[in-house]
């Protein structure tokens, strides 16, 4: 009886088990400006955001768009998909980069960071690519957003 007590008081309650859990372990490298583990508990709907690029709504890139542009309309661009599935970049857990040029990287910080939230930054991976699916097109993003699922009526 004395097991089955200590392992009922061990169990999460409610509250607890429907947080979002942002972890950088100890035995981890420090994180600079992500997590290193976001942990999505039930009762969260979750929207994947195809990879997203310098398009406009139109399909058009500006002319002479450099890195800091193009990162800037990826970003908006995402905003756009979070808004449709009901979710801004609060809710966003994962990030997946990939960039033609690593040496952007400060670039792409600064601007990520104008968007998602500093506090619980999402988890994230970049990947330095050789190529893009167009010559003109220096970067795509990838989202995962997590956002708390509407009680039942």
């Amino acid at each position: 009886m004395k097991t089955a007590l200590l392992l009922l008081l061990l169990l999460p309650t409610a509250a607890e088990a429907q947080e979002l859990r942002f972890l950088d372990p100890p035995a981890l490298p420090p994180a600079k400006g992500y997590t290193h583990v976001v942990e999505v508990p039930a009762g969260y709907r979750l929207a994947f955001l195809s990879g997203q690029v310098a398009l406009d709504s139109a399909g058009a890139l500006r002319p002479g768009a450099d890195f800091r542009a193009q990162a800037t309309q990826v970003f908006e661009n995402l905003g756009a998909g979070l808004a449709a599935a009901g979710a801004d970049f609060d809710d966003v857990v994962k990030l997946n980069f990939y960039i033609l040029d690593a040496r952007q990287i400060p670039v792409l910080r600064e601007v990520r960071d104008r968007y998602v939230n500093l506090a619980a930054p999402p988890a994230s991976t970049l990947v330095q690519v050789s190529r893009l699916f167009r010559d003109d097109i220096l970067l795509e993003v990838e989202a995962i957003a997590a956002v708390r699922a509407e009680p039942a009526r």
